[in-house]
């Protein structure tokens, strides 16, 4: 980032952002006085927490290469590393490159170019857990930090979905929701048949308890612990949410709870009650419904095993118009998967719940309706069942698209309502 001595000098004269952090550097005796190490800790790791960046040091705040004296570059190395190795929780590794920059009278200055990745990791520095916000650095609020870590690889090790939920016991889990995990083979005790499964884990005090993914799975409410594990579903009786004069501008309204593949069930139950369906009598007299209910049960499979639940405040949002349906996902898309390579690859953010999804069977009722005798199958082909269904029935794509880098939008067209 800003490699050449002429963009750096350019970014310098615009001053400090997002990506750029200006350092003047001051000794006592042998020893660097300024930037102080605490300081200098807390801005790299803002760095490393957001989108990466630059910090000049020998430049100070009024853009004025002021520079660093020969002989002291290589204490001045020394510190940087000593500050991101002993100062930065884990370690940070940045690149240092030793420049000549132009003062105001136009002598060459020797500068250090501290880069500083986007990290895979979220870094602590002596000021908490911060990131950059334009030219300021800010301590993330918790539900930012919770995000942060569920999308970067300390997720590997720290999984939100395996976490023991605080003040929840194993007798807060129905016996009948999670008995159904059980082998007809092996006869464990619940203790070890949760802890097997995920369900639940030991916290700090040792004590067993239901982790996130138990509660979603085996609770008839989350909601108790994670207050917005739910679908809202709203079925709206035009193209937009906007109340149209005095007609009542919704037909139906939901707040789905459960279980996550009940609440996958009953979501589908509510798109089926809510969508229109004409009848073709050229051929005899046949449905011809607005969605494929196959696709909607994969997308609403999908928007309960990968979103992210860490996020405070956020629903799945089901969404009905008279021309499209919407779902909202709380989550960014997880590793380094995009939109465009969602039909592609498999991710999963939360492995316990997909894990637990894949055991759950249909129930004969609703094969009809899902096309599917299990809730979900680990060959990933879920989003292509959407995306060919859909089009299949529509004739127009449905569309993936992320929202504001913390919800993923599915949008299926309706197929059209027609008369015959």
């Amino acid at each position: 980032m800003f490699d050449s001595t002429t963009d750096l000098s350019d970014k310098i004269r615009l001053g400090e952002d997002s990506f750029l952090e200006l350092k003047e550097v001051h000794f006592a005796g042998q020893k660097v006085s300024a930037p102080h190490k605490n300081s200098l800790a807390d801005e790299l790791a803002a760095f490393a927490n957001s989108q990466g960046g630059v910090c000049v040091l020998g430049v100070d705040d009024s853009r004025q290469v002021l520079g660093i004296a020969l002989e002291q570059l290589d204490a001045v190395e020394t510190f940087v590393h000593q500050v991101c190795m002993d100062s930065i929780t884990p370690p940070l590794l940045l690149s240092i490159t030793r420049m000549e920059l132009p003062d105001a009278a136009g002598q060459p200055r020797p500068v250090l170019k501290l880069d500083v990745p986007r990290s895979l990791f979220v870094h602590r520095s002596p000021g908490g857990y911060l990131h950059r916000i334009g030219s300021a650095k800010r301590e993330m609020a918790p539900d930012y930090l919770a995000r942060l870590f569920q999308q970067r690889s300390q997720a590997r090790i720290i999984r939100f979905d395996e976490q023991p939920v605080p003040d929840a016991t194993l007798d807060d889990l129905d016996a009948a929701l999670w008995q159904r995990f059980a082998s007809q083979r092996v006869q464990d005790s619940r203790e070890v048949l949760l802890d097997k499964l995920a369900m639940a884990r030991r916290d700090a005090d040792g004590i067993l308890r239901p982790t996130i993914a138990g509660v979603l799975m085996a609770s008839n409410d989350p909601r108790r612990w994670l207050p917005n594990a739910y679908i809202q579903a709203v079925a709206y009786r035009g193209t937009d949410i906007a109340p149209q004069g005095d007609a009542l501008y919704q037909i139906d309204a939901q707040d789905i709870t459960g279980a996550l593949d009940a609440q996958v069930l009953t979501a589908c139950h509510f798109v089926r009650k809510n969508m229109k369906t004409a009848a073709s009598k050229s051929q005899g007299r046949r449905d011809l419904p607005q969605y494929d209910m196959t696709a909607v049960f994969e997308a609403l499979v999908n928007a309960v095993a990968h979103r992210d639940y860490s996020i405070y405040g956020a629903k799945i949002r089901l969404r009905m118009f008279a021309d499209r349906l919407e779902l909202y996902s709380p989550g960014a898309i997880p590793n380094t998967m995009t939109v465009e390579s969602l039909p592609y690859r498999q991710a999963a953010r939360n492995e316990a719940i997909t894990s637990l999804l894949a055991k759950c069977s249909v129930p004969e009722s609703d094969k009809t309706i899902t096309g599917r005798s299990a809730m979900m199958d680990k060959r990933g082909e879920g989003v292509q069942i959407i995306l060919d269904e859909s089009e299949r029935l529509s004739g127009k794509q449905p569309i993936y698209r992320l929202v504001d880098d913390s919800e993923l939008l599915l949008v299926i067209p309706a197929a059209g309502v027609l008369e015959y």
